[in-house]
């Protein structure tokens, strides 16, 4: 069998399983386990599939930079922002995190909701300067100018200072054994602070990044108090999640 042939195999398979073992995909290709170690590694440079002990899992689809990630799966979002509103009452301390679900909870919110917002993103703090009953605490630090957040010491230090009621986290990759995952390094460092410095953490995830994994870590999984997705609670997908205490919405 072709290198390629092997390659297109072990993507397919990637794709029907959501993770794939090394044991399982040498007696697939009918190849040693160390050719099969190679062709994950040679997928994995290519940005095809993330590299885990023992085999691979997806990489999160979707783009990453802030003004392309704006009309990808807008639909879905909407339908995670509008649950997640519950999840808000009034007088509470609420970390934003830069994500686009997170934008569109923050354009959705009720008039008359009196919240203290704590951000890192521009867009959020644009949106919510004209709410009259929302105060808005905006973290300092570095531009990272493809998500239009601040990122750097000085951030996550300002996040620190916060004992914040709820953190309303967008999420690239979730992995019930890889945990929560992203591909930007300091990012990552950012939001692990706004995880830390909150009581309630409510994950806002479509389908597809779930059981997918990226080069960054952020935190265990089983440290997300709720996951919300665009999907029913009720799938078995989410059985995983359900049995390390995460409620499902």
């Amino acid at each position: 069998m072709l290198k390629e042939e092997r390659f297109q195999l072990i993507l397919e398979q990637l794709n029907q399983e959501q993770k794939v073992q090394l044991g399982q995909l040498s007696d697939l290709l009918k190849v040693s386990e160390d050719t099969v170690r190679r062709d994950i590694k040679e997928l994995a440079d290519q940005g095809l599939l993330k590299s885990v002990r023992g085999g691979a899992v997806p990489h999160s689809p979707g783009p990453h930079h802030f003004r392309d990630r704006i009309g990808y799966g807008s639909e879905q979002k909407q339908i995670i922002a509008k649950k997640a509103l519950q999840f808000l009452q009034d007088g509470q301390v609420v970390i934003f995190d830069g994500g686009t679900s997170a934008l569109l909870i923050a354009q959705s919110l009720p008039k008359d909701i009196r919240l203290t917002v704590v951000t890192n993103s521009f867009p959020i703090a644009n949106i919510l300067e004209e709410h009259e009953k929302v105060e808005v605490l905006f973290a300092g630090g570095r531009l990272m100018k493809n998500s239009f957040v601040t990122v750097g010491n000085e951030t996550i230090q300002f996040f620190r200072k916060f004992r914040a009621d709820v953190c309303l986290l967008g999420i690239c990759s979730i992995h019930a054994e890889l945990g929560v995952t992203g591909p930007d390094f300091e990012e990552s460092e950012v939001k692990r602070a706004m995880i830390e410095s909150s009581r309630e953490v409510v994950a806002l995830s479509t389908m597809e990044k779930l059981d997918t994994a990226e080069a960054y870590y952020v935190c265990p999984t089983n440290q997300l108090t709720t996951i919300v997705t665009d999907q029913p609670d009720e799938r078995e997908e989410f059985r995983i999640y359900r049995e390390i205490g995460i409620k499902m919405v």
